[in-house]
């Protein structure tokens, strides 16, 4: 199937998350995972930070360079005749304008969309200040016009995921956030760490954009989230690590007894495998 035009590609990703039902987003790590994804029944996919600098030999948190996220982005956009959104996690670089060079190069590599988060720095517990993270938005949101792109701008805020202040008080610091980014130009909110229903219903209401959770074992169901109003779940590095950590579980079986009932119960053939990239 020949890949849809990158201008066709991103409106397709802004109306998935108008349409009905939630969209569930699966993160790729690489061209193989992003191929499996869609021939599950993914109607997008976003990329997983974590997951492409584990595949590479890294840890995660801006550890890659940006041509390297980008180049790793391209691949899993060949890949696939679906919208993708990039994980850019703090825009690696410390200006605006080195954010737009980022935003630039994923968009070159074919993502429609991206994620943008809040954290000060790489490793760090605080936020940046609200005022300049909208400074960031509005450079990445420039970035895709120049390309002529109409890109989804996603952006994170981790009050919750990192635990900032109080932690009554955290809803109402998220919404503070969320309403300044909308204001800058983002088109959805993403809030790993919160997944409280009345909370993510207060949250819905009060930013008017596209709400993304995290999929964690305390998210509510899809069916719960779409009465929530939330439009989208992402898996972040979740499928990613539960890979690696097969992959580990294999190699003892296999250092234990020469073979592993784990690499042969449930898995893809070598057929079925070859089928997928045909």
């Amino acid at each position: 199937m020949e890949r849809p035009s990158q201008a066709a590609l991103a409106e397709r990703f802004h109306a998935l998350h108008h349409e009905a039902g939630v969209l569930a987003l699966l993160n790729a790590w690489d061209a193989g995972s992003a191929r499996v994804f869609q021939q599950a029944g993914c109607t997008a996919i976003g990329t997983t930070s974590a997951g492409i600098a584990y595949a590479l030999g890294r840890a995660d948190g801006e550890r890659l360079t940006r041509e390297q996220l980008a180049e790793a982005t391209g691949r899993i956009a060949a890949a696939v005749e679906l919208p993708l959104t990039a994980d850019v996690e703090t825009g690696y670089g410390a200006t605006a304008a080195e954010v737009a060079d980022t935003v630039a190069l994923v968009i070159a590599a074919g993502a429609v969309g991206i994620n943008l988060e809040d954290a000060a720095a790489q490793g760090g517990a605080a936020l940046r200040p609200t005022a300049e993270q909208a400074q960031r938005l509005q450079a990445a949101r420039g970035a895709g016009d120049d390309a002529g792109v109409r890109l989804f701008v996603n952006a994170r805020t981790d009050v919750f995921w990192l635990g900032i202040g109080e932690r009554a008080e955290r809803l109402e610091l998220t919404i503070e956030r969320a309403r300044e980014y909308v204001a800058a130009g983002a088109d959805g909110i993403f809030v790993p760490g919160l997944a409280d229903p009345d909370e993510l219903a207060r949250l819905v209401r009060a930013v008017g954009v596209p709400v993304n959770v995290l999929a964690t074992p305390d998210t509510p169901s899809l069916d719960e989230l779409q009465q929530l109003g939330v439009r989208r779940l992402s898996i972040g590095s979740g499928a990613a690590r539960a890979a690696l950590d097969l992959a580990g579980r294999i190699a003892l079986e296999v250092l234990e007894t020469g073979t592993s009932e784990l690499m042969v119960a449930g898995t893809l053939t070598y057929r079925e495998a070859n089928e997928l990239f045909r």
